[in-house]
């Protein structure tokens, strides 16, 4: 288990050791799986059953401030993917 982030690395080992494909098969997987999530994301909403949904959100440009100096500058306008987890998946987090 992991204790805060998973890295890349780890879910391609992880799929590797519990599917038995090879290093390079699960890499594969794993990059083309990232591919379709970035490519179907840039068309539309994209969401998967059972899993969750993606969308794209633009973000305006807006005025910052640094905290400690209080220097203000623009942070320029961005776009950003938001995640919402499938209800599936939140119900058997709750029942743990």
């Amino acid at each position: 288990m992991y204790k805060k982030n998973l890295k890349k690395e780890n879910l391609i080992k992880d799929l590797s050791s519990q599917t038995g494909f090879s290093h390079s098969l699960s890499k594969k997987l794993v990059d083309d799986f990232i591919e379709i999530i970035i490519s179907n994301i840039k068309i539309d909403d994209f969401s998967l059953q059972n899993f969750g949904s993606f969308r794209l959100i633009s973000k305006k440009e807006r005025f910052g401030r640094n905290p400690k100096t209080r220097e203000e500058f623009i942070i320029s306008s961005r776009k950003s993917i938001s995640f919402t987890v499938s209800k599936k998946i939140l119900n058997n987090l709750n029942s743990l």
